[in-house]
């Protein structure tokens, strides 16, 4: 069983923060709806294959190339600022504030970590009122995830051993990324429904943040011993 992690370290995008609201940006764009999830894949896809090539690039680059490529370079370049302004715009969810609560009561410290970069990230959640004790720099895209080096960074940034840091996330590959990196996993149901096939389980799995936090403040926790059978209470 893997041990209670001493620091947790959260993704943002769809984990902390759902996409699903920048639809309506999208459609004001004069862009179907429907493309934002297909832009989305498209911007991860872009983004794991720059950084295992060493690119210089940056978020808002892969962002806006992968935004005129879905839509075949016909956007305006107005729309184009809307949607990508409405990434740190975006409002977390319903019981972002509580898991974070949860772990900050346990003493255990907290990092967000994505692939907005520390400024766009601290916006977000200064902007959602949510805090964590620190927000990992991920901008440079030679480090973003799910390359080990990203996690690795988190657990410098928090000060504790790769293998004592908790991963929560809603995403497969990133469960995938942070055990491959030795952290502690724990995936959030609450976007995918179901954990990818191709990857090995996380060490805890929740129904939304709450659950998955407090199933990783939970691990190492023995059962409490069965009182024999006619014991006095």
């Amino acid at each position: 069983m893997s041990e209670r992690p001493t620091a947790l370290v959260f993704d943002v995008l769809d984990t902390l923060f759902p996409l699903g609201p920048l639809e309506w940006r999208f459609r004001e764009a004069g862009v179907p709806r429907v493309l934002m999830t297909r832009w989305y894949d498209h911007l991860l896809r872009d983004a794991f294959a720059l950084s295992l090539l060493g690119s210089d690039g940056g978020f808002e680059d892969v962002a806006r190339g992968s935004l005129r490529d879905i839509t075949g370079h016909q956007i305006a370049p107005s729309a184009e600022d809307a949607v990508i302004d409405g990434l740190t715009l975006l409002e977390p969810r319903r019981e972002a504030a509580e898991a974070l609560a949860t772990a900050r009561e346990a003493g255990v410290r907290t990092a967000a970590s994505g692939l907005l970069g520390a400024a766009g990230t601290r916006r977000l959640l200064e902007r959602a009122g949510l805090e964590v004790d620190t927000v990992v720099d991920d901008g440079d895209p030679r480090a973003w995830k799910p390359l080990a080096r990203a996690y690795q960074r988190c657990a410098r940034a928090l000060e504790v051993p790769v293998e004592r840091l908790g991963l929560v996330t809603a995403h497969g590959w990133d469960v995938a990324g942070g055990r491959a990196a030795g952290l502690v996993t724990g995936w959030s149901s609450h976007l995918e429904g179901r954990f990818p096939v191709v990857f090995d389980g996380p060490d805890v799995e929740g129904y939304d943040l709450t659950t998955t936090v407090r199933g990783l403040l939970a691990l190492g926790s023995e059962p409490a011993e069965p009182e024999p059978e006619g014991a006095e209470r």
